[in-house]
């Protein structure tokens, strides 16, 4: 979160939450608004939740006590106080927004300016949207949007020019929760605070880059959405590619939204699949296999699962950034589901030193810098002379453990809602190229002669011939978290 957004008082008075009967806001919504409320940070919040059944205020107030209970153990009698004063002013509508007139109904008489997040499906939301006309909505309100953003460059485009005719751009959060982990933006000051990588950041020293994202959760549940997602459009389309950008933009001049989303909007505007979608691009599906103690079934035999879909639950895209610093570099971006071990990193590998003198043995691993999401480290991974023979090189790994925010990733973005600063969100421009990036993967994957579908057995790393699946040593995460 940017100084100035910390220093600032929340501007938004009501936060509405649209779906309030659904896992989201349970799961994630709720339990990152109550830290920021322990922490003072929400100011004098009035939450309303609204949604098609018919929920009692009880039952409203039961969801959202029971969602603060975690913030309840770890604050302090002041925050207890205030998470306290926002369970009791909570309160529940009964509204079906898909119904024109429903939403501008729920927001008569609530304290402005309102914040409206749509915790609902994409397709709802985006009938609810279509639904509102200009002039509608009470001056000052933010409208909060979950991926994904559209179905492609075109209809995200669309969404956003329904979206600017309701309220200006940065009034706008479309919500990239991976921009509320504090790891990402560790790699702002890792990249630009340190005059010992800075330089290092570019074609002329690094060999490749890989961003993997792999989870050993299954379906979860989530078969409704994400047998029509898959693992591309899941993490890589909006995730994993804003995490790309963030390692390879040029300097901002500031923190600020502006600067900063300007810079990762030019990165993206400068990446394309690397050259035949065929070659660049690879896709698979898990089969039966086990996960710890877990068993779990051929992923087109889990409950919800469609096969004739043909829904990828791994994949891997290379992208080339076409600009000075990084043209040549391949950038790798990986994320699946039902694998042997978490895996959540960053992977920097540089090229091979000019000149090694003649006479040192060994010294046959690239030097790399590895940047873990979960949890949050950093590992240089360097050769160093190895005991015994002097001239001998051995592989020596320097560690640190990079410093998490005290809010949950959903309460970073619920801050930048709440206090008015975008800079957390994913600007319009960005998301569609975010989808001009994918649109030709999606096409080609049509085809399941162009882009085959791979399988891999749950509970393994992955096809054995992927050279990602082969990656020794990952840094792992104990805790498994769903993306």
């Amino acid at each position: 979160m940017s100084e100035q957004s910390k220093k600032s008082k929340p501007s938004v008075k009501t936060l509405l939450i649209l779906g309030a009967t659904g896992d989201l806001t349970a799961r994630l919504l709720l339990p990152g608004l109550a830290k920021l409320v322990a922490t003072g940070r929400a100011g004098d919040l009035n939450l309303v939740g609204s949604g098609r059944e018919e929920w009692t205020q009880e039952q409203w107030r039961d969801r959202v006590k029971k969602a603060f209970e975690p913030a309840f153990k770890e604050c302090k009698e002041n925050g207890r106080e205030a998470l306290e004063k926002v369970i009791a002013n909570a309160s529940y509508r009964v509204a079906d927004v898909t119904k024109e007139g429903e939403l501008p109904g729920l927001l008569d008489g609530l304290p402005t300016p309102i914040a409206i997040y749509f915790a609902l499906p994409p397709a709802v939301s985006l009938k609810a949207i279509s639904l509102l006309k200009p002039g509608e909505l009470p001056e000052g309100t933010r409208l909060v949007m979950e991926k994904p953003f559209g179905e492609s460059a075109a209809t995200a485009k669309e969404l956003n020019d329904m979206l600017v005719k309701l309220v200006p751009e940065d009034h706008i959060h479309r919500v990239d929760h991976f921009l509320g982990k504090s790891t990402v933006f560790n790699i702002l000051g890792l990249r630009f605070a340190n005059r010992i990588l800075e330089p290092m950041f570019s074609n002329e020293n690094v060999a490749k880059v890989e961003i993997i994202f792999d989870e050993d959760l299954t379906l979860e549940g989530r078969a409704s959405y994400y047998d029509g997602a898959g693992a591309l459009r899941d993490m890589i389309q909006s995730h994993l590619l804003q995490i790309m950008a963030f390692i390879a933009m040029n300097p901002p001049a500031t923190l600020g939204e502006r600067d900063l989303r300007d810079h990762i909007g030019s990165v993206l505007r400068a990446s394309k699949i690397a050259g035949d979608v065929e070659v660049s691009t690879r896709r698979a599906r898990y089969t039966a296999g086990k996960i710890g103690d877990r068993s779990v079934p051929n992923y087109v035999d889990e409950e919800g699962v469609d096969p004739s879909k043909n829904t990828e639950t791994l994949a891997e895209v290379q992208i080339a950034i076409n600009n000075s610093r990084w043209a040549g570099v391949p950038f790798i971006l990986r994320s699946g589901k039902a694998l042997a071990k978490p895996r959540k990193e960053a992977i920097i590998t540089f090229k091979p030193v000019a000149h090694l003198p003649e006479g040192f043995l060994g010294g046959d691993k690239p030097d790399r810098l590895r940047i873990g999401f979960g949890p949050a480290t950093l590992r240089m991974e360097i050769d160093v002379n190895g005991p015994g023979n002097i001239f001998t090189l051995d592989r020596a790994i320097l560690e640190a453990n990079l410093h998490d925010s005290d809010l949950l990733p959903y309460g970073e973005v619920l801050d930048g809602v709440l206090s008015g600063d975008p800079l957390l969100s994913v600007r319009g421009d960005i998301a569609e190229d975010s989808w001009r990036i994918v649109d030709p993967v999606l096409e080609a994957w049509k085809n399941l002669d162009k882009v085959p579908m791979e399988e891999y057995p749950a509970g393994s790393f992955g096809p054995e011939d992927w050279e990602t699946s082969r990656e020794e040593d990952p840094i792992e995460d104990p805790q498994v978290q769903e993306s």
